[in-house]
């Protein structure tokens, strides 16, 4: 079947967003100077919903206790399509854009290293081009734009499906930045648990008196040889690793308060809760040993991402008719330059779409965004807004987050994004084959929260870091508004 860029409504939709690249480009780079960590995404989710806001989306501000998480909502009726996305920077990853060596925007405070802020300008713009389409051409069904706050803490999307916020969403798109334009299907990333354990003992003087104490820091390392000594008969599949978050204050005080920090990954939502539980005896264990008490707290718990092949045959058809980028020899140097210093493969840019060949290959790494993808039919467009081979979460690859590369990425992926919404919105048997197809897919597989029914939001969550760094990083925000035309 198919699917052209032309005729009404979508070609409409793919000039809407060629007439508003200055837009897209403003707004990319805001949110990339910005650079905000999650949960503390202010004013990165205070542009987002204001745009969405001035053109004419009901906007529901502070999603499932998340204060910068949000639904922003435009039409009626069926079908009800959503497209979700992250937009949070990592901490100690400021870089400047366009420099290929190490250099802070500003020194140890956060930055965007992977593209989460382009993924944001790529929903949002796709988001009003087919808003303004719907209008013009009359388009029945109802856009439901989630903002996900928190991802690389693997956060605030189960909070969403379990608070009912999917229910009545037909199939969902994700688009994520990566340096290929394409998609998959199949299953994708693993599950993953993610807890505080925390030990409370008592302090005493370490020299004087210590047979008073009780060592919570000795609880910690006892948990941590534990589980140490349970990898030997983990699964192949099953991965953990963690950080010490309290380890007392200085040598000669026995903590009496400790903690850290695990995650816990298996490619099934069932591999990671049995891991978790063997976690939590071998804690109990620890705990039991230094005679303190201990307390579990489960920060994040998403299940596997999977996603849809009648979607992923949709986008990968919108993808090849938008086409690759027309990269520049200039953009190509920039490319080898951060590839040289990142010591991987010089190839520049990638000159063509990625095929869709067959299932993905699952990998170890998690999105919080797995929850929506066993709730409903979800896919997932790649855009290609970065440079190959470049490690995320590395300054490297922030280097481009705010130069040309990411700008022609991100505009394609808004087209071929957009494109596929539109091609739903204009056939309901797409939708019912979709739904068919996503039913065969999962089977007699039933989905049930991982997350901890009673679960709130941590709304403390990086709050000191970006009260310590913000008010330097202001000193480089963009300076300007976005502002789309809307026009039908």
């Amino acid at each position: 079947m198919p699917v052209s860029t032309s005729g009404s409504a979508k070609e409409f939709a793919l000039d809407f967003i060629g007439r508003n690249e200055r837009a897209f480009i403003t707004l990319n780079d805001s949110i990339f100077y910005f650079g905000e960590l999650g949960v503390q995404e202010t004013r990165t989710a205070g542009l987002m919903t204001s745009l969405l806001e001035r053109h004419g989306f009901q906007v529901q501000r502070g999603l499932s206790g998340f204060a910068t998480s949000f639904l922003a909502t435009y039409g009626a009726g069926e079908p009800v399509i959503a497209i979700h996305t992250e937009y949070d920077a990592n901490p100690s990853n400021s870089q400047k854009s366009g420099v290929t060596e190490r250099a802070e925007i500003v020194a140890g405070a956060p930055g965007h290293c992977e593209g989460h802020n382009t993924n944001a300008a790529v929903m949002i713009t796709s988001a009003l081009a087919i808003r303004y389409a719907m209008e013009k051409f009359g388009l029945p069904g109802t856009l439901k734009i989630f903002g996900a706050s928190a991802e690389e803490q693997l956060l605030s999307r189960p909070y969403f499906v379990r608070d009912g916020f999917f229910d009545d969403v037909d199939l969902a798109f994700h688009d994520h930045i990566l340096d290929e334009f394409g998609t998959d299907y199949g299953m994708m990333q693993s599950a993953a648990i993610s807890a505080d354990f925390t030990f409370r003992g008592e302090s005493a003087h370490a020299a004087v008196s210590p047979w008073k104490g009780r060592d919570a820091l000795d609880a910690v390392v006892l948990m941590d040889v534990g589980l140490a000594q349970y990898r030997e008969h983990m699964k192949p599949t099953m991965t953990m690793h963690r950080v010490i978050t309290k380890g007392g204050e200085q040598p000669n005080v026995i903590p009496a308060l400790a903690a850290c920090w695990w995650y816990f990954r298996d490619p099934t939502a069932e591999g990671a809760r049995l891991l978790f539980e063997r976690a939590q005896k071998i804690a109990q264990g620890a705990a039991l040993m230094a005679d303190c008490e201990l307390s579990v707290d489960v920060r994040a718990a998403v299940w596997p991402v999977r996603l849809n092949q009648t979607i992923a045959e949709v986008i990968q058809r919108n993808v090849e008719a938008v086409g690759m980028p027309s990269w520049s020899e200039t953009e190509h140097d920039f490319a080898r330059k951060l590839q040289r210093q990142a010591k991987v493969a010089e190839i520049g840019l990638r000159p063509a779409v990625t095929p869709l060949t067959g299932p993905a290959v699952q990998i170890a790494a998690s999105n919080d965004c797995g929850d929506v993808s066993w709730k409903v039919p979800m896919g997932r467009i790649w855009f290609p807004g970065n440079v190959p081979h470049l490690p995320f979460h590395h300054w490297s690859a922030g280097a481009a987050l705010a130069t040309s590369i990411a700008h022609k990425g991100g505009l394609v992926g808004a087209k071929a994004l957009s494109g596929a919404v539109i091609d739903y919105l204009q056939d309901k048997d797409l939708v019912t084959q979709t739904k068919r197809s996503f039913a065969a897919e999962i089977g007699d597989t039933v989905y049930t929260p991982l997350l901890p029914a009673g679960q709130h939001a941590p709304a403390d969550l990086n709050r000191a870091l970006m009260e310590k760094f913000r008010p330097e990083m202001e000193a480089h925000y963009v300076g300007q508004e976005p502002v789309f035309a809307a026009s039908v």
